[in-house]
């Protein structure tokens, strides 16, 4: 046996070891009995259906759908000139805003969110939906911020020199040069935020406690009533959405320059 063959072997493994917990929640979901049980028993598609049928599934869907949506908006738009002007003003102390722009994804989500909890108590906010908004876009905002930083530096200087030359003025310039060309990595930033919202579960049960109950932590207040195979349904469809997203991206974008690679011509 070739080391080529052990490589791929090894590599084989390590991939069904870490799918493995999917695998048995995808088989749950398809499971036709209210059991948890692997292999499943029967076959059956209800529990999808059920968390768009069932109204305390679906409204937990909205609710998440527009949450991720929204934060992942105001994500964008945070980062957006954020990342413009630290690409503008090369200067050491520039760094502190991007500094304090990962802050929150660098710490421990559970020290954020509680960092989230004291402030929205302390002004009287706690449990307003928008809150949630705001915070997750608090707390993804690193996402549209260094894809962004990554589509500016790969933007030629002469382009913006050559605009600014021939009379346009920093909003033009903006609009007709920067947009077009940092556009992949703007949406790229939108989806990985609205991915991430989707999946978040401290910070939303934090903020909003049960108000907005997002579909994380209706799974968590269902499990306390009993299981269901919808709970495994949900993560599936989860996972599903996340592939799809980061897929679509990987298929249309730069993906490996997306999460840092760096280019021959940058070596």
């Amino acid at each position: 046996m070739t080391l080529k063959t052990l490589r791929w072997l090894a590599f084989a493994a390590i991939a069904l070891f870490m799918a493995g917990p999917l695998i048995v929640v995808a088989g749950v979901s398809v499971n036709e009995k209210q059991s948890l049980t692997f292999p499943p028993q029967g076959f059956s598609w209800a529990w999808y259906g059920q968390i768009f049928t069932d109204e305390g599934w679906r409204a937990s869907l909205v609710a998440s759908v527009v949450l991720a949506a929204l934060a992942a908006a105001l994500a964008v738009l945070v980062a957006l000139p954020l990342s413009w002007f630290l690409w503008r003003r090369v200067a050491p102390w520039a760094n502190v805003f991007r500094l304090l722009g990962v802050a929150p994804f660098i710490l421990p989500p559970v020290i954020t969110a509680l960092g989230l909890l004291t402030f929205w108590a302390t002004i009287g906010f706690y449990g307003q939906p928008w809150t949630a908004i705001i915070s997750h876009a608090i707390f993804f905002v690193t996402l549209p911020l260094v894809t962004l930083s990554l589509g500016f530096s790969s933007i030629d200087r002469s382009l913006v020199e050559a605009a600014a030359t021939m009379g346009a003025d920093d909003r033009t310039v903006l609009r007709t040069v920067i947009l077009p060309l940092i556009l992949p990595y703007l949406v790229s930033g939108y989806a990985f935020a609205f991915v991430l919202s989707l999946n978040e579960y401290i910070v939303a049960y934090m903020t909003v406690g049960f108000t907005m109950e997002t579909l994380p932590v209706k799974i968590f207040n269902a499990l306390r009533y009993g299981y269901t195979p919808t709970m495994a349904a949900v993560s599936v469809f989860f996972v599903a959405i996340a592939a799809l997203v980061f897929g679509l991206i990987a298929r249309f974008g730069n993906l490996p320059r997306l999460l840092g690679a760096m280019s021959s011509q940058e070596e």
